[in-house]
């Protein structure tokens, strides 16, 4: 029988496994770019933990991305059974946008813009969006300024049970701001719904002022009776 103390170890290994990963994502990230800084670079970072609800909506804030000032690294895992990350970003002006990646093989990244349409796919297949997606890597993608969407989820083949540790880099030119966001898991027992003030009303209409995830909610967030992975309808509906 496995004892409390053996659950614990064993917890406390695979964390360690998973911070090691990431620590190798993070020194490669800092090395695989053209773009080298002019002068001093302030560096800034931040952890937090991603949404339980997995849809674009719900995406992490990695920052404002300005021409030859910030530079914006994103570094995380994507977890079994998770179908995808999201990760938005602002762009202060159009000009030409560079990609840097780093991590794991079998990843697939995707740029949606405001309305969710896919502008640029590393997917070999996908046509012109992949052309533009080798634009993106080399710099020389013109977006117009905005808000845009980072999607990041395995290739076609790749088991979903397989974790993807992954680094991603957003650049425009020079830059004498590093900003370095480390993105985490969700928490055990977070309500998303409650957490973002436009969907309290909603998440009320669904309880009926309760407090667990049940019925419709459950349904949207994935919770009790929901598949493995976060927030299984709504990656159906965004």
């Amino acid at each position: 029988m496995v004892g409390m103390s053996d659950i614990s170890s064993l917890a406390q290994s695979l964390q360690t496994s998973i911070d090691a990963a990431m620590k190798r994502v993070q020194e490669q990230a800092k090395q695989a770019t053209d773009a080298k800084p002019s002068g001093k670079v302030q560096e800034y970072e931040q952890t937090v933990r991603k949404s339980a609800l997995n849809a674009a909506p719900f995406a992490t804030n990695v920052g404002t991305l300005i021409k030859d000032t910030s530079r914006l690294n994103v570094l995380s895992t994507l977890s079994a059974n998770d179908p995808a990350d999201f990760y938005k970003f602002n762009l202060a002006t159009p000009g030409e946008v560079a990609l840097g990646r780093v991590g794991d093989t079998g990843v697939r990244v995707q740029l949606m813009d405001k309305q969710g349409k896919i502008v640029a796919d590393s997917n070999s297949e996908a046509g012109s969006t992949y052309d533009t997606y080798k634009k993106f890597e080399a710099g020389t993608l013109s977006l117009d300024r905005g808000d845009y969407t980072l999607r990041v989820s395995r290739d076609k083949g790749v088991a979903a049970k397989e974790e993807k540790n992954y680094g991603l880099q957003l650049r425009m030119g020079d830059y004498s701001k590093d900003y370095d966001t480390i993105a985490k898991q969700p928490a055990k027992g977070d309500n998303p719904l409650q957490q973002t003030p436009q969907l309290q009303r909603l998440t009320s209409l669904l309880m009926g002022g309760g407090t667990t995830s049940s019925g419709a909610l459950g349904i949207l967030t994935g919770g009790s009776g929901g598949s493995s992975g976060r927030g299984s309808l709504l990656n159906g509906l965004f």
